[in-house]
């Protein structure tokens, strides 16, 4: 073979080599990545976007037949986060730092919320931002604060947080109640004194008639009910 072809073939050999099928390629590792924050942002509310951060194109990592993806213990899979992708044969792991941004409609005070007035849908205005930068909880849809009260005073513009709301109360302490027990083909109802507030489906303290002090689930219509017949 001529001296010049003979170090082509080598040449071309080695370049081969270098990037061969040895090698894991970038864009499948990009692929999966993207693909798992996709999955894991599944069921957010808004409009999701994936940005993983430049990967190294000299990252030089075994060829894998089956990436494992996962998101690193305490990471949330929205905001500035990481995805890992990982080898069992041959074995490797890398995390590739990520940015997910998740566009929301959320829920403000339209005007100064009084403590403990049930929301209308004269109270709430709604704006656009990012999840990551929005307090966590925020309301995103109107069902889950219309009717229910503010724990404290809210300023208006503030975001609704569902920690801030609670659901009107069921019972009222002090207010006379219906007691009920139930059991297979039979109902008992007697009538107590409530002695805390609590919104349906809560427990309740209620003193009965006798002075005993029972425990039960407030339902709406001024019912508590007794777990379990007793």
């Amino acid at each position: 073979m001529h001296r010049t072809a003979l170090l082509a073939l080598l040449l071309f050999a080695g370049l081969a080599g270098a990037a061969g099928p040895d090698r894991q390629p970038i864009d499948a590792l990009r692929a999966a990545a993207e693909a798992h924050l996709r999955r894991e942002a599944q069921g957010l509310p808004g409009i999701v976007s994936v940005a993983l951060d430049r990967i190294d194109p000299e990252l030089s990592l075994p060829a894998c037949p089956a990436l494992q993806t996962f998101v690193p213990g305490g990471a949330r899979p929205w905001g500035r986060t990481s995805v890992g992708v990982r080898c069992d044969a041959p074995r490797w792991t890398i995390q590739l730092p990520a940015r997910v941004n998740v566009i929301v409609r959320y829920a403000v005070a339209a005007r100064p919320l009084a403590a403990q007035q049930p929301l209308t849908d004269a109270d709430l205005a709604f704006a656009y931002g990012d999840l990551a930068q929005l307090p966590e909880g925020v309301v995103t849809y109107p069902g889950q604060a219309l009717g229910r009260m503010p724990r404290v005073g809210i300023a208006a513009g503030q975001p609704l947080r569902r920690d801030l709301l609670r659901a009107p109360a069921a019972v009222q302490q002090g207010q006379p109640v219906r007691v009920v027990s139930r059991g297979r083909g039979f109902e008992i109802s007697a009538e107590g004194l409530a002695l805390t507030d609590a919104p349906a489906g809560q427990a309740v303290r209620v003193r009965m008639a006798s002075g005993r002090i029972v425990s039960g689930i407030a339902r709406p219509g001024a019912v508590v009910e007794l777990p379990g017949g007793s």
